[in-house]
């Protein structure tokens, strides 16, 4: 059985984390738009798309954080 002092600090843990992503998200996420925005205003045109290199190596600084956060849980 577990106890309900182990589900409420989990429970804080996970909106803590779920609220702190979705503001880093939405920050990152502006930022790109907006360094589109002022690149398509210079170049008089669309803005450039997102290209598969650049998406990746996203990926896997995203999956590096994501180990440094899992590590620091982790006893020494």
């Amino acid at each position: 059985m577990t106890n309900p002092q182990d589900y409420n600090w989990k429970k804080k843990t996970y909106l803590n984390g779920t609220l702190a992503g979705a503001f880093l998200g939405l920050i990152g996420a502006y930022l790109f738009a907006r360094a589109a925005e002022e690149d398509s205003d210079r170049m008089a045109g669309q803005p450039t798309r997102l290209q598969t290199g650049q998406l990746l190596s996203i990926m896997l600084a995203i999956l590096a954080l994501i180990r440094q956060i899992t590590e620091s849980g982790k006893s020494k």
